[in-house]
């Protein structure tokens, strides 16, 4: 009686995943992160393909991994699958959905420059479903299912980028700390707010405004930059703004800029198409309304 014969099964999808993330950013924990595991998972993962090829990908030391011969072999290999694949995944996406756009953001961009553009957004592209998801870093195109990203991007921006504005930083504070605040040696009295993502704010705008002073800058640090700028509307403090950012509340007054001088930095708030050269007619009709919001406001 004839028996079909046995055949060998390939290594587990998500081992493969892991390595390929490992060997690309050149360590366990960033792989993680990227992959939203723990680090001991990845471990795992790599211990499970290593077995199943009966070979070692990593050479595991005390100051960090690096990868053995095989692997340096086969890894640029598998970052070429995974990027197709991670194309395919995001073509399958937008043609099943072809009305919806995922954009991607900084948490302080999400909140404070695009939700108020939102509703004229849609205003423009009534028929279109638009996510918005918070990230601390530009997402990989090729990997992550986002169609648009928004970020401040140091110079020179990105392939398939659209300036919207250049980033510029200054103090900020609540309009009864602004009245005691007539030059910036007048700072040595109040108490400095800082956003936990850009500590060296109060630094680079000292030093250029007031290059022979000294400060002491200590003083409440904030993880989300909405939070700091509440902050620094009840009075807790003078916060250095960004210009895109705390455009909306010096506008209605709620926060005034007590000095003249203000910090071009080296970085452009910018929108990112994930593929400018296919992206989809909705995709682009959203990309145009966010400039027209821009503009406008």
């Amino acid at each position: 009686m004839a028996t079909a014969p046995h055949r060998p099964k390939g290594p587990p999808l998500n081992s493969l995943r892991a390595f390929e993330a490992a060997a690309r950013l050149g360590g366990f924990a960033s792989a993680a992160d990227e992959l939203c595991v723990t680090p001991g998972a990845v471990s795992q993962h790599l211990k499970t393909l290593e077995e199943w090829a009966g070979a070692h990908l990593f050479e595991r030391r005390s100051q960090g991994v690096t990868l053995t011969p095989l692997g340096e072999l086969v890894a640029a290999e598998f970052n070429t699958a995974f990027d197709r694949m991670g194309e395919a995944v995001h073509t399958l996406r937008s043609q099943a959905a072809p009305k919806k756009v995922h954009i991607a953001a900084l948490p302080s961009i999400a909140q404070l420059w695009l939700s108020p553009r939102l509703p004229g957004i849609r205003l423009a592209a009534p028929d279109v479903s638009i996510s918005v998801t918070t990230m601390e870093k530009r997402p990989n195109f090729r990997r992550e299912p986002f169609d648009i990203s928004i970020f401040f991007e140091e110079n020179p921006s990105p392939p398939g980028s659209i300036k919207i504005c250049r980033e510029t930083i200054f103090p900020i504070c609540a309009p009864s700390i602004a009245s005691r605040l007539k030059q910036p040696s007048d700072l040595e009295t109040v108490t400095f707010l800082h956003d936990a993502a850009w500590l060296s704010d109060w630094e680079l705008w000292l030093s250029s405004a007031v290059p022979n002073a000294s400060f002491d800058t200590s003083g409440p640090v904030f993880s989300l930059y909405s939070l700091a700028l509440e902050e620094a509307k009840n009075g807790a403090g003078v916060l250095i703004g960004h210009e895109p950012l705390v455009r909306a509340s010096l506008d209605s007054g709620d926060l005034v800029a007590p000095f003249k001088k203000r910090l071009s930095l080296n970085r452009n708030l910018i929108i990112t198409l994930a593929d400018d050269k296919e992206a989809s007619a909705t995709t682009r009709d959203i990309v145009n309304a966010i400039a027209v919001e821009a503009r406008s406001n």
